[in-house]
């Protein structure tokens, strides 16, 4: 690999995956004001925000639809689906009930779910300094969680399932771009979501309070930009390659959360962060050293 190929290819994904942790953020920030604050149901809202999401999307689809929808890989596309359908729904009730940065400290677990996936399921070299930076990943997330704190809260494992389940779709996600363009991915994403969430929401109703609307909406748009964002990355680096960079959304999140709910994380957060970046970096830099 030559050195201008690695700045345009694992470089380029590391931003892509750094943009994509930001704007989540952004979202994340839009669904715990919608139910924590404003007592939507998470059903109902996970519902309008992936639905919001597909009409954005819809006129450019209906202009490209014979390349876009054209796949030898549905029922790949359904079990990713699948699996982030079940990761939303965890991760919107976890919303509900733990502050940000906590929800976020337990999805770091979310990366060695997908590096062991790469390495066993899709046959990617996890090379002894990947799984070096996964693991301070981990271990920067576990000192920022305080598990062994009387603040640990049970309702807190449901991102711990939503991490599993967004771990497998990423790593399905990693093998449809073998086949399928960018788009494609998106799309079927928000199409398959659309039918599963409006039936997870029977049980609770479509409605959302008035003042809650308008949040939704914006994490609905946000959404469908990062989907996009989230599959271009995967498209130009390995799946165990970028897993570090998506610790960096916990900067993000921690910030936002401060800003507009006032959660202040304990002391340790900012030595688990550090230890998370450090990481990230530490990463880019022996693969820039490998690829020169």
């Amino acid at each position: 690999m030559t050195h201008n190929t690695f700045l345009t290819q694992p470089v380029k994904a590391a931003g892509l995956m750094v943009l994509a942790g930001a704007t989540f953020a952004l979202v994340n920030t839009g669904l715990q004001s919608a139910t924590m604050g404003k007592g939507a149901s998470a059903p109902a809202v996970t519902f309008w925000q992936y639905l919001i999401a597909l009409g954005f999307y819809l006129p450019w689809v209906f202009r490209h639809r014979a390349a876009v929808m054209k796949t030898g890989q549905v029922w790949l596309h359904v079990l990713r689906v699948a699996l982030a359908a079940g990761g939303v729904q965890l991760w919107t009730l976890g919303l509900a009930h733990v502050p940000i940065w906590q929800a976020i400290a337990l999805i770091l677990l979310s990366p060695f779910f997908v590096t062991l996936g790469a390495g066993l399921v899709l046959r990617e070299h996890v090379s002894v300094h990947r799984w070096g930076a996964v693991l301070l990943g981990i271990i920067g997330g576990a000192i920022i969680l305080e598990p062994w704190s009387d603040h640990f809260q049970l309702t807190a494992l449901l991102p711990v399932g939503a991490a599993a389940l967004w771990a497998s779709s990423s790593v399905v996600t990693k093998f449809l771009t073998h086949r399928d363009s960018t788009e494609t991915i998106t799309i079927y994403l928000l199409l398959l979501l659309s039918p599963i969430n409006a039936g997870l929401a029977l049980s609770t109703g479509f409605t959302l309070p008035s003042n809650a609307i308008w949040l939704v909406v914006g994490a609905g748009l946000l959404t469908a930009f990062a989907q996009h964002v989230l599959a271009r990355a995967y498209s130009l680096a390995d799946a165990a390659f970028l897993q570090p960079f998506d610790h960096l959304k916990l900067v993000f999140n921690v910030v936002l959360g401060f800003v507009v709910f006032g959660f202040l994380p304990t002391g340790s957060m900012w030595i688990g962060t550090a230890i998370i970046m450090a990481a990230s970096f530490w990463l880019l830099e022996q693969e820039r050293r490998q690829a020169a």
